[in-house]
């Protein structure tokens, strides 16, 4: 297995100012680039982090040789980017889909917890915060619009904000009202879980944001998100027992999405993932040294015990 090494990264973002201070931070090899730099004509890999429609930018860097790493979690794009797959793979390059706090570390949380059965049957996802402005407007979308769960072999339509479920995830989080929406988890988690009965996805959300899902913006979003966080429950077969394993995180959506993509990205150039292609976590990474990886760099899971409502931060790395 390669290491990967960073010969230049380019960084693309029409706020002058605020690419400025990112590649600043980031020091060399960091350059700040154009718009004519979105797909370079000798970049390795592509991470694509921009509140934009991203298969026609997909479709021109596979053309071009390079790998793809997305973190958009719209269903337009995971849906767009999955059709991908078959061209990918025959390319022999990777399109990571969905690589961030979520869909991503989702994603990764219930692999790592289906590896504990022997068959998976439910698979339940539920997130609260945002990561920054563009990741709030997307959340404000996907409330006021329908969703899609997968139960027994097909879809069903679900109003969104409707279906609330008191979630409850690790401290200081804790409880908190949970909605349908338009979210890509399901789509991703059928892909790589074929047999899985049902799968459905909510967020956290208030009576404000309900009653003005369908409308534009009331506020405008805070620079950060603040902290958020994930719970995902897995439900299945040990043996000839029935049994679940809930597993969730704690941190701020934008630094932890940042630091799944970079790693997704860091696991792409090594020759880490499972297969060439387009697909979600899930299926790409081995969970736990995955999990174990982004522990040592500050992004821990919690384990509930059963249906518990306290959730303990352990480093996942024993294999748990």
């Amino acid at each position: 297995m390669s290491v990967a090494t960073l010969d230049e990264l380019v960084v693309v973002e029409r706020n002058g100012a605020l690419r400025s201070a990112v590649v600043e931070s980031l020091d060399e090899p960091a350059r700040e680039g154009s718009d004519s730099d979105v797909v370079p004509e000798r970049g390795d890999v592509l991470i694509l982090a921009a509140p934009m429609y991203q298969r026609p930018v997909v479709e021109r860097a596979l053309e071009r040789g390079a790998h793809v790493v997305s973190t958009s979690d719209a269903v337009e794009d995971v849906k767009a980017l999955l059709d991908l797959d078959a061209e990918a793979r025959e390319r022999r390059l990777h399109v990571v889909v969905g690589a961030a706090f979520s869909p991503g570390l989702a994603c990764v949380l219930a692999a790592h917890a289906a590896s504990r059965f022997d068959r998976v049957d439910e698979i339940h996802v539920a997130k609260v915060g945002t990561g920054g402005p563009a990741c709030a407007h997307q959340r404000h979308r996907a409330l006021g619009e329908a969703g899609a769960d997968w139960h027994d072999g097909g879809w069903g339509r679900r109003r969104g904000g409707s279906g609330r479920t008191l979630c409850w995830f690790p401290d200081p989080v804790q409880g908190v009202d949970c909605y349908h929406g338009s979210f890509p988890e399901p789509l991703l988690l059928t892909t790589a879980f074929a047999g899985v009965r049902r799968v459905t996805a909510r967020a956290g959300a208030n009576r404000r944001d309900r009653l003005t899902a369908r409308l534009p913006m009331l506020r405008r979003p805070h620079p950060e998100g603040g902290l958020g966080a994930l719970r995902v429950e897995v439900r299945g077969r040990r043996g000839t027992a029935l049994d679940e394993y809930v597993l969730g995180a704690v941190d701020r959506p934008g630094v932890a999405a940042g630091t799944v993509a970079a790693m997704a990205a860091a696991w792409l150039i090594e020759g880490r993932l499972t297969r060439t292609g387009a697909g979600g976590l899930a299926e790409l990474v081995e969970p736990t040294p995955f999990l174990a990886t982004l522990a040592d760099r500050g992004v821990k899971a919690a384990v509930f015990e059963g249906s518990s409502r306290a959730g303990q931060l352990v480093d996942v790395a024993d294999g748990r």
